[in-house]
């Protein structure tokens, strides 16, 4: 995608992020199992240190800075960090601007947390290789690696689809979509028509089935622990359409 750059989906989907994706409950369940995670790694002698990849608005870092995790965040987002900064309790977490892809601030992390497919916005495979040798290189020795994914599908080949997601009196919110199952990325835009112009919120991501993470972690140094299908601790299984993933050195 031209023009298309880190920082991009931060900054185009800065100002309705909260509003869009708000989730309390599975907020909720992620902060509480994320927090058990890091403390048992952790071992009970200090606070749990937990860098998160694609920090945003602060959804998890901080609810698990508050809980007592002291939390690094990165994100290539200026607008994305300005909207985290501006909610209490923004000062528990040290904010960091920068790509995914590394460099990543130095360890040691108990856990590096990359949710909600923040991984699939690194759109070559040499970032995503780049990124899990970083998480890698600062994780500690017992540390966790936890990624939250959608699982693809199956369908081969190239698709499209426009999709009228919100229809109200001062708006209408359309969906467009194109993606190429077989080369695993998709590129998509919310078109926001209001009275007051058209804002496009475009989306560029590169996407890995559960195995192609696997073998990517492991080229990394990284051997999969977990999966479950929720944060709750649902079984994985092949009908999951997400899964929480957990990495430990191998």
């Amino acid at each position: 995608m031209e023009r298309y750059d880190a920082a991009t989906y931060g900054d185009r989907f800065a100002d309705v992020y909260d509003e869009w994706y708000d989730d309390p409950a599975a907020t909720a369940a992620a902060v509480e199992r994320v927090r058990a995670l890091a403390a048992a790694s952790a071992g009970g002698e200090r606070p749990p240190a937990l860098l998160e990849l694609g920090v945003g608005t602060g959804r998890l870092a901080l609810p698990l800075a508050a809980a007592g995790v002291a939390v690094t965040g990165l994100d290539a987002s200026t607008a994305m960090l300005d909207r985290l900064a501006a909610k209490e309790g923004a000062g528990a977490v040290e904010v960091v601007t920068g790509d995914m892809a590394g460099p990543l601030p130095d360890g040691p992390f108990d856990v590096v947390l990359v949710a909600r497919n923040t991984l699939f916005n690194l759109t070559t495979e040499a970032a995503q290789r780049s990124c899990l040798a970083e998480v890698a290189r600062v994780l500690a020795p017992d540390g966790l690696l936890v990624v939250e994914a959608f699982v693809p599908s199956d369908e081969d080949g190239p698709t499209s689809s426009v999709e009228v997601r919100r229809i109200h009196a001062d708006g209408v919110l359309l969906f467009v979509d194109r993606h190429d199952s077989a080369a695993g990325e998709s590129w998509s835009s919310f078109v926001d028509i209001r009275p007051d112009g058209v804002r496009f919120r475009p989306t560029h991501v590169r996407y890995l089935r559960p195995a192609a993470l696997d073998a990517l972690a492991a080229d990394a140094g990284l051997a999969p622990a977990e999966r479950h299908a929720d944060w709750s601790g649902t079984p994985f299984d092949e009908s999951a359409a997400h899964h929480v993933s957990t990495y430990r050195h191998a």
